[in-house]
């Protein structure tokens, strides 16, 4: 009775094992039949941007565009109100102005009435000169004939010189009238006027930063301010995406890159359009360590890195808008 008792448990222990045999065998060929589900590389697609921003704190006047707008270039955007420009400009000109005023006097010289004064004050002072001259020539027979005193005579010689000396000073006047202001007087004059014209040129391009235009074709994808705000240097107006200039962007493992480098061209889908497309890749780089990685050294192997892959579509994608996904098919 024992040993049929222990022959059933046989039984039962070698149907078990059997049974559990059969199970792991259809898993495993179900497994190795099906296989692991391929991961999905997802990228993003992106396009080129650039922010509007002036040079010259204001108000916003105007804005000529509004969000999801398609501008060209030289189209206007923004018009800034800028007071304190006007009235920085009104004080460059004004100062622009006066500068080329005392500019025109060095180079032109004097009047011609003070000419012709300075001329009438040399002939004076030869006509002096002349009679000076003769009396001093005749004091100085009487001098020699001791008939006047030498105090007389040294009178008379004072009066010669002083004569001389008027002359020499009109004539200085006359040429200094004739020939104008000295030339480094010149010099100078012409270089405050071209600082006064440079001054001038700089407010200019401030005036002309009031008016903010489009630098590329694109489309507006953010308007900032509203009408009314103030906006200081530098302070952006808005976004224009170049909707041309695009690529993908892709954060993929360091074990799935098997294939893709600078120059491979790969296949990608995206979803939102239902079509695929070719692009290239263009440049790779490590995201840090502050990227997702995945540790693989409790199985003794390496840490793996992420890396940023950046592919450009081989021809423009028609219809695509950045933020779409991209699959990478391998």
């Amino acid at each position: 009775m024992a040993d049929k008792a222990k022959e059933q448990h046989n039984n039962i222990l070698l149907a078990v094992a059997g049974f559990s045999a059969v199970v792991a065998i259809v898993a495993l060929i179900g497994f190795l039949a099906l296989g692991r589900d391929p991961e999905v590389i997802q990228g993003e697609m992106e396009v080129e941007e650039y922010r509007v921003s002036g040079k010259v704190p204001g108000r916003i006047l105007e804005l000529r565009v509004k969000e999801g707008d398609f501008v060209k270039a030289g189209d206007t955007l923004a018009i800034i109100e800028a007071p304190e420009v006007e009235a920085k400009m009104m004080q460059a000109q004004s100062a622009a102005d006066a500068a080329q005023a005392m500019e025109l006097m060095a180079q032109n010289g004097a009047r011609k009435e003070q000419v012709q004064a300075a001329a009438q004050l040399l002939e004076q002072a030869k006509a002096g000169l002349e009679i000076a001259e003769k009396s001093y020539n005749r004091m100085k027979v009487l001098f020699d004939e001791e008939v006047v005193s030498a105090q007389k005579f040294d009178e008379a010689e004072a009066m010669y010189k002083s004569a001389q000396a008027q002359v020499k000073a009109a004539q200085s006047q006359y040429d200094m009238a004739v020939n104008g202001a000295r030339m480094e007087e010149k010099r100078a004059a012409s270089a405050t006027a071209g600082q006064a014209r440079g001054a001038v040129q700089e407010v200019t391009s401030y005036i002309r930063e009031t008016v903010q235009i489009a630098q590329m074709d694109g489309e507006v994808t953010d308007v900032y301010p509203k009408v009314g705000e103030l906006v200081g240097t530098g302070t952006p107006i808005m976004s224009i995406a170049v909707m041309d200039d695009q690529w993908a962007t892709f954060n993929i493992r360091e074990d799935q890159l098997k294939d893709i480098k600078v120059g491979a061209e790969l296949t990608v889908r995206i979803p939102a359009l239902d079509k695929e497309a070719k692009m290239k890749v263009t440049s790779m780089k490590d995201k840090g360590s502050f990227a997702v990685w995945k540790a693989t050294k409790a199985s003794g192997q390496y840490d793996q890195k992420t890396f940023e892959v950046k592919a450009r579509p081989s021809e423009k994608i028609a219809d695509v808008r950045p933020g779409m996904s991209v699959i990478l098919k391998k």
